[in-house]
């Protein structure tokens, strides 16, 4: 089975997002420890679910592995909203990290698509 583009250019995607949001929670505040921690399990979550897919595996497998790699984009939305709220990020910060885990997301709707192919 032939990889879709988008799965190297998502996994390379994540990869950097991982790398920011990593950054980003290591600059949070001692007493947020638990955010920081929680940002960096959802956006590590997203590196390591692309990189454990397998094209030898059966297509309803590959397509859970893209979901749960969606999900966990999803999930740092709401920890980004927290962030916002209580004045740990900058607006235009928020916004770009809001923005890329939209293309992630797309991406790895297309992935699951290609599956369904």
């Amino acid at each position: 089975m032939e990889l879709p583009r988008e799965k190297p250019i998502v996994h390379q995607r994540a990869m950097e997002f991982a790398d920011r949001i990593y950054r980003f929670a290591d600059a949070l505040p001692k007493r947020e420890g638990a955010l920081a921690d929680q940002f960096k399990r959802a956006a590590m979550s997203m590196t390591l679910i692309m990189a454990d897919d397998n094209d030898t595996w059966h297509p309803d497998e590959r397509k859970g592995f893209f979901l749960t790699t969606r999900g966990s984009a999803f999930e740092c939305v709401p920890l980004l909203e927290v962030c916002r709220q209580r004045k740990l990020i900058e607006d235009p910060v928020y916004d770009d990290f809001t923005t890329e885990v939209d293309v992630i997301a797309r991406l790895m709707t297309k992935l699951i698509q290609s599956v369904d192919e």
